[in-house]
Order: structure tokens, then C-alpha cells, then sequence
């Protein structure tokens, strides 16, 4: 009795399988159907070789043993014409065949390729056009922002079946991937960058989207719910979220983008415009300048050692996520806020004694800058003058007692 029963514990394992969901060889698009085809199709493939070598390991083991007398003992023999030919011949064949398989494959499979077809059998109609996701990656949790219908959800995806979806992602803080077995393939989301991906769902049903990345320690609960309805429940659903009173601002972002585990799903009613577009460009913090605008000022010549200060601390855990900095030229790190000419310059610091000198508006300087400082001081580096906060020194502090500006006066 115990020796049947030690034997069929060995099939426990075998029967907790049966609870898996194999959505990878059972998916439910049709992207996802022809990764699997190109899985499946390599993993043949490749039996080829393996299943025979396998086989003639054991069989070669148990043919020369010690102890089998009878076997053929050739010690002068070492080499087969014919033996070779198999052994090369067989593998060029399959790797060539691998080869093409995976070029093909690689192409019609590739994220940023937009979908052809919705099925097998039907392409995509001429008047159809992607529904448009936006996705960013929190810790730990999914944000999906839906652009045109101006509404977003937490850890929550609703999409119409037989449609095609694009997918815009980013990341807030670490590198991610943003995976949905059922529907198509995995791709990363990383922060400062924008990747896509098209997926369709052929079949309504909820299926399991995921982390596929490990980013900390809220990683493996950083799941979502995939449902697919059809047209009319997708409207339903838009409806209803559009109804809430909740909205999704800079503000709201940047206290949802705080670290939180197990986030219920949630829906807003309405999103702030260019929230995603800021938050690849990281600059949703007020007042933070944008990595677009830093690109451009960089093409026509940069700041030169100013632009090493123009950071902005997280509003959380900064020195853990982003680690500490150390003082540059003395001072800790600060932000620029304002680009001008030399023009503007020159007026900014014109005598108090001609009144003809027009004010200067600092809340917006050439259409590049954030809101005015409440401090500023002006360096004049080649044609370009930067403004920026910088904590009283000491010779600033003298100059309050001789009855100079004062650290805190305006300009």
C-alpha cells in the first residue's frame, strides 16, 4: 500500500496543472494566435534533433554497457562518411528552416507594426481605425488613459472585441513590461520613452494582464483585469465612466504615482490634456521642465554647466529612487525657470531711474519658460541668460546689511 501510494504522489503535481490557464497555446487574438504558431512551430522544429538524440543517448548507455558481452567492441574505428552526412546535414536544414521561420515571423509580429488583420479570415475594414491606450507603468500598478473618449481607469482594461488596439507606453520611474498573454506579445515600458504595441481580442471574456518584469516590491500583485466586450458594452462601459465624478489631473497623478500595493481598480471621469505626453517627457511636477523642451534648447546649443542644475526632486522616497546629488559649485541642486535674449536681459537689469524701461512679464519668457521665480539671479552666458532659484550666500547676506538687494527682493 505505501509503495502505491508513493507512487501516486508523483501525479499531485500533474492534477495542479489542471488549474493553470494556458493562454499562451489557447490565446484569445489574433496576434497572439500567431505567436504561438511561430512557438509552436520552433519547439517542433527543434524536436527534430532532440527527440533522436535523447533516444540514442539511452540507447547507446544500454547497448555498450560493461556488462552487455554481446555488443560489437570496434576500438579502430573513428569515422562514417555517411554518419556525418546525417549528423550536419539534418541540423544546416532545421536551422535554416528556424532561420526563415523567425525573419518572417519577427516582421509580421513586430509591435510597432500596425494590424492587417482582425482574424484569419477577416482583414481590417478601410474605416476602422485603432482604438487609441495609453498606458503608464506606477509602482505598482497599470494606468490606462483612453484619449479619445477622455476617460482612464486603474488596473482595470476594457476594450471592444474585433477591433484593434494600440498601445502607447511609459514608465514613471523604473523599467516594466506590460504583458497580456491572451491578446498579443510583451513589450517594455520604460521611463522617458514611448514603445507601442497592436493587439485585438477575438472573443469577449476577462483575461489576466500582468507585470512581466520584476520592478520592486510590490511586483508580483501589479496585475490588471483584461475584459472584452462587444462594441455596444465598450459604449456602455465609456458611458458609465464619464459619469463619475472623479478626475484625472497633474495633481491626482503625482498622488497616484506614489508607491502603492494591491490598487483596487478605479475610473476618472475625465483626464487633464497631454497628461501621458508630460508624463513620458517627465514633467508632470509644476514648474519641472519638460525633457522635449530640454532636446530643443540642447539642438540650438545647450546651457551649458547651468543645465546640470535644472533637476527636480521626486515628491517621495527621493533619495532611495533617484539617489542623492551632490552640491554643484556650492549650492544644492535647483531648477532653472526661464530662458531669455539678451534684450530681455538688458532689461531686467535697467536702472530703477528710467522709467521708460517696459516690466518684464517672467511667467512666460520666449514661450519656453515655467512660472516665475521667487528669487531670481541672472547669469549672462554668451547671447542666452538663464533665471533661476539659488539659496542666499553669505555674500548675498552682507550685502542685506550694506543695503544691496535683498535675497528674496524681484526683479
Amino acid at each position: 500500500m505505501r509503495r502505491v501510494l508513493s507512487r501516486l504522489f508523483w501525479i499531485v503535481p500533474v492534477l495542479m496543472l489542471g488549474a493553470c490557464k494556458l493562454e499562451v497555446l489557447a490565446p484569445s487574438g489574433y496576434v497572439a494566435a500567431q505567436q504561438r504558431d511561430l512557438l509552436v512551430i520552433s519547439t517542433l522544429l527543434m524536436l527534430i534533433i532532440i527527440l533522436p538524440v535523447m533516444a540514442l543517448t539511452i540507447y547507446f548507455a544500454l547497448r555498450y554497457r560493461a556488462s552487455n558481452e554481446r555488443a560489437s567492441y570496434s576500438p579502430d574505428w573513428d569515422h562514417s562518411t555517411k554518419l556525418e552526412l546525417v549528423i550536419w546535414a539534418l541540423p544546416l536544414m532545421i536551422i535554416i528552416a528556424l532561420g526563415a521561420l523567425t525573419w518572417v515571423g519577427t516582421h509580421l509580429l513586430d509591435p510597432y507594426r500596425p494590424i492587417s488583420r482582425i482574424d484569419a479570415e477577416t482583414e481590417v475594414p478601410e474605416d476602422v481605425d485603432p482604438l487609441e491606450v495609453q498606458v503608464v507603468a506606477l509602482d505598482w500598478k497599470w494606468l490606462f488613459i483612453y484619449p479619445e473618449q477622455g476617460v482612464a481607469a486603474v488596473n482595470e482594461l476594457v476594450v471592444p472585441v474585433d477591433r484593434p488596439v494600440l498601445f502607447s507606453l511609459t514608465s514613471s520611474s523604473v523599467m516594466n513590461a506590460f504583458y497580456i498573454p491572451a491578446m498579443a506579445g510583451m513589450v517594455y515600458a520604460m521611463p522617458g520613452m514611448e514603445t507601442s504595441l497592436y493587439g485585438v481580442f477575438n472573443s469577449a471574456g476577462t483575461f489576466q494582464g500582468m507585470a512581466s518584469h520584476y520592478s520592486g516590491a510590490g511586483f508580483s500583485q501589479m496585475r490588471f483585469d483584461a475584459t472584452a466586450v462587444d462594441e455596444a458594452g465598450f459604449e456602455e462601459w465609456v458611458a458609465e465612466t464619464q459619469s463619475g465624478e472623479d478626475r484625472l489631473d497633474r495633481l491626482s497623478y503625482l498622488q497616484l504615482e506614489e508607491p502603492s500595493i494591491a490598487v483596487p481598480p478605479a475610473t476618472y471621469a475625465g483626464v487633464e490634456p497631454y497628461l501621458f505626453d508630460r508624463a513620458v517627457n517627465m514633467c508632470v511636477e509644476e514648474g519641472k521642465i519638460c525633457m522635449a523642451e530640454m532636446m530643443a534648447i540642447d539642438a540650438e546649443g545647450g546651457t551649458g554647466l547651468a543645465g546640470t542644475m535644472n533637476v527636480a526632486s521626486l515628491t517621495y522616497d527621493k533619495y532611495q529612487r533617484r539617489g542623492s546629488r551632490a552640491p554643484v559649485l556650492g549650492w544644492e541642486p535647483f531648477q532653472v525657470t526661464g530662458f531669455c535674449t539678451p534684450e530681455d536681459t538688458a532689461l531686467m537689469f535697467a536702472s530703477a531711474d528710467e522709467p521708460s524701461a517696459a516690466p518684464i512679464d517672467l511667467t512666460r519668457l520666449r514661450g519656453r519658460a515655467v512660472d516665475a521665480p521667487a528669487g531670481p539671479l541672472s547669469l549672462i552666458e554668451g547671447s542666452r541668460a538663464l533665471t533661476w532659484l539659488m539659496p542666499p550666500t553669505n555674500e548675498r547676506a552682507e550685502a542685506d546689511t550694506t543695503g544691496g538687494m535683498a535675497a528674496d527682493e524681484t526683479l
